[in-house]
């Protein structure tokens, strides 16, 4: 049985049944019949009428004497369930009132009739309803967007009235409603935790800081790729602190109406002195930070100009003496005003970065314990297979791999449900009923079996981990390989990368001795590639050593170079990528024949393993270098290269 609640729209909805009830029962036109001048006429001149009541000039209402009552033909109306004493028995409608009132006077002096005549305005309460219908129609719109545009609910503060939309729209979370999420649940990121960890220390215990004369910060600023834990680390700060936590997204402050964003601003602030120490953690930061002056198009009066101003004000002014501690996350620094970046607002950037091997392995951890395993799972094997991986996509394959198990009604989680899942983000839904021809399914496997022969055969190209010609989201087929993880990354590399990626297309060029279609995303890589060699990285000998890259994005629509210099650029990505090109064909001429083995192992099986090319070509000609010193000694005298790609 479903659970009573009482509505306040109930009371409005029994008031408008009231109204009609009491209209429907009090008003005598309900009992009246309708009759017609011949009738109205036999009436008036049998004297049977006692009063004629004229309604707004329009109607006549009829009233009869005692005597005529108790006729027989009047009893079938007297008697009807609505009628009531006292009520007008007849109406009649008689068009033009002086014609009407001319004939009743004439019959009454010709007959010597008692009728009387009276005129009365009646206003039905249906009518006076109609009338200011559209005033309440326009005032109810009015207060549903109010409600909507103020919140809504007990979050906006004063039940989501109007009055209270410049109110803060944060989250507190206090001794009564504690966060569950502790540093415990944080898997990987030391050093961001070790940064939150002592933020949390300073809120707990300030005197420790504060007695050999320094000054708590300000803030701190969570910056990194989207699905790294930047949120998950201010949960688990709102978990351990013990201080009231306030919780809201950027977007929060951002209305419609001038001047409220500023005001929620000043708002949050009041609140959280007055319940100092306290955390203020602002999500997605950039949706207010972003810097002023640039691409403005409303004016001099910008609100979200002003929001950012008064959190400025807020953060570091008169008056800000307060422990207050502002945690913010945002993925675009780089577009966040330079006001809010000084120190003595955000005093610490905290840079969350993508999990390595080691730290992948512990979301791993993290993420299978509620899950039912089988034995078989390997937990170190699943971390080197997910590079670039972040906290984010870890947790989603955790579930795929429960669904894809679920799906398959196993009563356990195994390996290989983890490795599918892997399969199906990276690649896409696998189309077993795609309908390809065997001509285009040879051409397909001779294109991946390039790419895996040619990156067997190449020292610092990814080792291969399974090749497959089964059709996967918009791909006819794929190569998985194992990046290795590099902070830098040196021009043999980047050349062995482009070869092994132009692989596939050699090979169809010395089995077909045609090219197709199909290496369209290979050609796009490698472009890439080569450009950012020569116009980002400055690894081409002939433009020299120079970038034209420029970090705070203000060359968005200029070139840096010359016409001159950019014929010459392109020279050399041409020139490059050619002779990577040329070079895969040499390699793959002198191995056509287990290029071949592999291409129809391929069309067999249509998914082959390390292994099934072991025993093809062999172990690789070269071993792998341990590579782990010298990197650590060129990373002190050169810049981790970051994630720059050239678009």
């Amino acid at each position: 049985m479903p659970k009573f609640k009482f509505s306040s729209y109930w009371i409005y909805g029994g008031v408008i049944l009231a109204i009609f009830a009491i209209q429907f029962f009090s008003s005598g036109d309900l009992a009246s019949k309708s009759i017609s001048k011949n009738k109205f006429d036999e009436i008036l001149l049998d004297n049977d009428i006692k009063e004629i009541v004229v309604i707004n000039r329009d109607v006549a209402q009829i009233y009869l004497t005692k005597d005529a009552l108790k006729k027989q033909k009047h009893k079938k109306f007297t008697s009807s369930t609505f009628y009531r004493p006292g009520s007008p028995v007849y109406e009649y409608n008689f068009g033009d009132q002086r014609t009407f009132e001319q004939s009743v006077t004439d019959a009454k002096e010709k007959r010597k009739l008692i009728v009387d005549i009276d005129n009365r305005e009646q206003t039905s309460i249906f009518d006076a309803i109609l009338g200011i219908l559209p005033f309440i129609i326009l005032i109810a719109i009015w207060l549903f967007f109010m409600k909507r545009m103020s919140g809504g609910g007990a979050g906006s503060g004063g039940g989501g009235q109007i009055f209270s939309i410049g109110k803060s729209k944060a989250k507190l979370f206090d001794k009564d409603t504690k966060v569950k999420t502790t540093f415990e649940n944080v898997a990987g990121l030391e050093g961001a935790k070790e940064e939150v960890q002592e933020i949390v220390d300073f809120l707990k215990s300030p005197e420790k800081y504060t007695s050999l004369g320094g000054k708590i910060p300000k803030g701190a600023l969570l910056v990194g790729p989207p699905g790294t834990g930047k949120t998950l680390l201010a949960k688990a700060v709102a978990g351990e602190a013990g201080v009231p936590f306030f919780s809201l997204s950027g977007s929060d402050f951002v209305e419609m109406f001038v001047g409220v964003g500023a005001s929620r601003v000043r708002d949050l602030f009041k609140q959280a002195q007055q319940k100092s120490p306290s955390i203020i953690f602002i999500d997605e930061i950039d949706a207010i930070g972003r810097a002023r002056g640039k691409n403005s198009m409303t004016g001099g009066n910008d609100e979200r100009e002003n929001t950012l101003n008064q959190l400025l004000t807020e953060m570091d002014g008169f008056g800000t003496d307060t422990n207050v501690i502002v945690i913010a996350a945002t993925n675009r620094a780089d577009v966040l005003d330079k006001a809010l970046m000084r120190a003595g607002r955000f005093d610490r950037q905290i840079y969350v970065d993508l999990p390595d091997i080691r730290e992948r392995q512990e979301i791993f951890e993290v993420h299978i314990k509620p899950l039912k395993l089988s034995d078989d799972v390997n937990v170190e094997f699943l971390a080197q297979q997910t590079p670039g991986f972040s906290g984010a996509d870890i947790a989603n394959m955790c579930n795929e791999a429960a669904l894809i198990a679920a799906r398959q009604g196993k009563k356990a989680i195994h390996h290989q449900d983890f490795l599918d899942a892997v399969d199906r983000i990276v690649g896409g839904l696998e189309k077993k009923k795609k309908r390809i021809t065997p001509k285009e399914k040879k051409v397909i496997a001779f294109h991946e079996a390039g790419h895996a022969t040619v990156s067997w055969m190449l020292e610092h190209a990814a080792p291969l981990v399974k090749v497959t010609i089964v059709p996967r989201g918009q791909s006819l087929g794929a190569a998985w390989y194992l990046p290795a993880e590099r902070l830098i990354v040196q021009t043999e590399q980047m050349l062995d990368e482009m070869c092994a990626t132009l692989g596939g297309r050699a090979a169809e060029k010395i089995i077909f001795n045609k090219i197709s279609t199909g290496a369209l995303s290979d050609l796009e890589k490698v472009t890439k590639q080569a450009r950012a060699m020569v116009t980002v990285y400055g690894l081409n000998d002939e433009v020299g050593n120079i970038t034209y890259y420029d970090s705070s994005g203000n060359d968005a629509f200029v070139k840096p170079y010359s016409e001159e210099t950019g014929k010459k650029i392109d020279k050399e990505i041409s020139k490059m990528i050619e002779i990577q090109y040329q070079r895969a064909i040499d390699l793959l001429s002198n191995n056509k024949e287990k290029l071949t083995v592999l291409a129809e192992l391929l069309l067999e099986k249509e998914v082959i393993f390390k292994d099934d090319l072991q025993k093809i070509f062999g172990k690789r000609p070269f071993e792998e270098l341990d590579t782990e010193v010298n990197q650590e000694e060129a990373i002190e005298e050169l810049p981790a290269e970051g994630n720059v790609t050239e678009s």
